[in-house]
């Protein structure tokens, strides 16, 4: 299926580049740009324009889809040099599918609106890169109804589930939502590891003896036996983006007044994996922090 619309996708990360793929897999007309333009080539070589700019992007796209590592990328990427906001915008829409907070969303989708008339829509995913991989990403959105009609046909190709959670922000609040289920559940899945191999069991019997239970969850069945064998790389999620995400459902909960002691406590610990095992560390290296023999 080919594609209408010209499509630009910013950020060849761990989550980008297979994304872009697959918008290439399908057909689409697409550009793409990164910080480091070598980590752009896969892209290339699938038949993307390697763009030198984010505003070179913008200039041809029609859709400027996005995921960047955090908040100060995101603004550095529209409003900086040769940025998105230093092109005409009107009729544009971007798809940002990075995880920062529903108020940087908010600030950042008004600004460019006043700048230069581009639209917003705020599109965190789930699913880590084997999901981005396959197409099987959850995508949990924020912006207006029309945006997100014009939009679902393209994001089809990259997500199983794209739904409309409602006015900007609303994505990324849900994306919070989210990491407080996935961060708690990776460091429970570490503490029965553990047990399970400090007791005697063989921790790699878990999924299949759990299957079907109430314990049964994608998590379990993916993450537990990563842990259990070391496995780290390519990794699934590094450590500095659950810290990012957990400290946001933290700050989140302060302003909303939502007592969230569980992710407290999560986020404490990836602030240890962080601090002992590196920022870049896979996010399942919690598993580590149990290991007291």
């Amino acid at each position: 299926m080919s594609s209408t619309a010209r499509l630009g996708y910013l950020g060849m990360g761990l989550m980008g580049l297979p994304m872009s793929l697959r918008l290439r897999a399908a057909g689409c007309e697409l550009a793409v740009w990164n910080r480091s333009a070598a980590k752009a080539e896969p892209a290339r070589a699938a038949g993307a324009r390697v763009a030198a700019s984010p505003a070179d992007v913008a200039r041809e796209a029609d859709i400027v889809f996005m995921c960047l590592t955090d908040a100060a990328a995101v603004e550095e990427v529209v409003f900086g040099a040769n940025g998105l906001a230093s092109v005409p915008g009107q009729g544009k829409v971007v798809v940002d599918f990075s995880s920062i907070t529903p108020a940087a969303t908010r600030d950042i989708a008004a600004r460019l609106a006043a700048a230069n008339g581009m639209g917003w829509m705020d599109a965190p995913v789930s699913g880590g890169t084997k999901g981005a991989e396959e197409g099987s990403l959850a995508i949990m959105a924020g912006g207006s109804q029309e945006d997100y009609d014009r939009v679902r046909p393209y994001v089809a190709h990259m997500a199983q589930r794209f739904t409309l959670m409602g006015p900007l922000g609303a994505g990324q609040t849900t994306k919070l939502c989210n990491q407080i289920i996935v961060g708690g559940t990776m460091a429970i899945l570490a503490e029965a590891t553990r047990l399970a191999a400090n007791s005697g069991i063989d921790p790699m019997l878990l999924p299949q003896a759990l299957a079907g239970g109430f314990a049964d969850s994608k998590p379990l069945q993916l993450f537990l036996p990563r842990m259990a064998q070391g496995i780290h790389n390519p990794p699934i999620g590094h450590t500095y983006t659950m810290l990012k995400d957990l400290d946001s459902v933290v700050e989140l909960a302060r302003q909303t007044g939502t007592p969230v002691p569980m992710t407290a406590v999560a986020s404490q610990m990836f602030r240890l994996v962080n601090a002992t095992r590196g920022p870049e560390s896979e996010a399942l290296e919690i598993y580590k922090l149990s290991d007291s023999r």
